[in-house]
């Protein structure tokens, strides 16, 4: 965790999971961050925006009106790795950028997993995960 945290992860779980869907039962495998990214000072709204404009390949991209404020979904598909030792999968990111009050950072969750054919249902997760999120403590101070 010491070296995702040096990209700014806080949080990483990993997912081991059964596929039910089509009744393959297949174990799937995802990988959960949350990660704060300082960005330039500006409104939420174009915080939001700006995230995925970035040439990272983001491709369904919604805008959301969430309890904590504006936010985009989106999702990047990166190829396999030529050379690499692991199974030559395509890597489904599905990403939700929501920029914090200050206007300084913002919070982008992901999850991350080989069954890219599951888009839909990470997409869902994420998309449920992203609501509960709020930029206030249970003590009532600004995080």
């Amino acid at each position: 965790m010491s070296t995702m945290g040096q990209f700014g992860t806080v949080h990483c779980s990993l997912g081991l999971h059964r596929d039910d869907v089509g009744g393959g039962g297949q174990p799937l495998l995802s990988l959960f961050t949350i990660t704060w990214q300082d960005t330039p000072a500006a409104s939420r709204a174009a915080t939001a925006a700006r995230a995925v404009t970035a040439p990272d390949g983001h491709r369904r991209v919604a805008y959301l009106e969430l309890p904590c404020g504006p936010a985009t979904v989106s999702e990047t598909l990166r190829p396999p790795v030529t050379g690499s030792p692991l199974p030559r999968l395509p890597l489904l990111q599905v990403h939700a950028h929501l920029p914090h009050p200050d206007c300084k950072r913002l919070a982008v969750l992901t999850v991350s997993s080989t069954a890219a054919a599951r888009r839909a249902e990470y997409r869902a997760v994420l998309e449920g995960i992203a609501g509960t999120v709020r930029f206030t403590d249970p003590l009532g101070a600004v995080s």
